[in-house]
This record gives C-alpha cells, structure tokens and sequence, in this order.
C-alpha cells in the first residue's frame, strides 16, 4: 500500500552555513564597524544581539536573505521579543521549528478528510503518515498539502510504493 509522510524539517547544516555567513557580513560591513552585533546559533536556538532595535532588525534583515538564497524557507524561524541586554545592547531569540506540532497534524488530517479522498491519514509523532490504494491519490492528497496555509515549511518524505 503505497504511503508517504508529511514532514517539517530544516537543514542545519545549511542553517549553519547561513549564520556563519551573516557573521562575515557583520564583520566586513561599514554599518558595524565598532557595534556589538552579533549572532550565534546554539542547537535550535538563534540569538541576535545589537546595539539598539534598528542593528537588531538589519541582522534579521540579512539572515532572512542569507536563508533565502540557501533555499530554506524563511517560515522556518519563530521570533521572540526583543529584549534589553547587558550594556544597552538588545537581544532576541529565534527558534527554528522542527517538526510538525499537533494543532498543525490535526489540522492537516481534517482538511485530508474533509476532501473525502480515498486515503488515510495518521498522526505519528512529529510527522503525518497518508497512505492510500493508488499513487494518484497521494499525489492529490501533496498538491491539497501544498495549497495550505501552514505556519511552517512543509516536505514530503519516505514515499513508498
């Protein structure tokens, strides 16, 4: 019975090589010469910091791109408020989300089933397992994915036949 999962999961490795290139941007740039700006990712974590509200927004600003053009989605990443910092400095955390979270599953199982296609969808965990008779059902069941609001990116994985 051919099957496949429905998946949200960010590269680290490429979200890696996007904070390591922020950082030579910050350091080479005119704009930061002598500022506190930073960046640091510590697992799934990112922490920005900058002198003041307008360096915080410009580092976000190049991380947004710096993302975009390693072709990973923007949606990835859930802000936190900024916040003051040690030396009049303002931080803020980012979190790459990871996995699809349950309010999401459940609302992607409804929408499966609203559809009344010939397939069935389960939650497992962190990902939502379809599985269906033919091919073409699933194939119907990616493009009805795709066309959803979701507050993350979504991929398709492990389809079987």
């Amino acid at each position: 019975m051919p099957s496949f999962d429905i998946v949200s999961e960010t590269d680290m490795q490429e979200m890696n090589n996007a904070v390591n290139q922020v950082i030579k941007e910050i350091t080479t740039r005119y704009d930061f010469k002598g500022s506190r700006a930073s960046i640091e990712l510590a697992g799934e974590t990112i922490t920005v910091v900058g002198d003041d509200i307008n360096k915080l927004n410009t580092v976000t600003e190049i991380l947004r791109a710096k993302l975009v053009r390693r072709k990973l989605e923007p949606s990835c990443l859930e802000y936190g408020e900024p916040e003051d910092a040690s030396g009049g400095t303002k931080r803020q955390k980012i979190r790459i989300k990871q996995g699809v979270s349950t309010e999401l599953a459940k609302k992607i199982v409804k929408k499966i089933k609203d559809a009344k296609m010939k397939v069935q969808a389960s939650i497992q965990g962190d990902h939502v397992r379809v599985s269906g008779k033919k091919r073409d059902d699933l194939q119907a069941v990616m493009a009805l994915v795709r066309e959803m609001e979701a507050d993350r990116p979504l991929s398709f994985t492990n389809f079987r036949d």
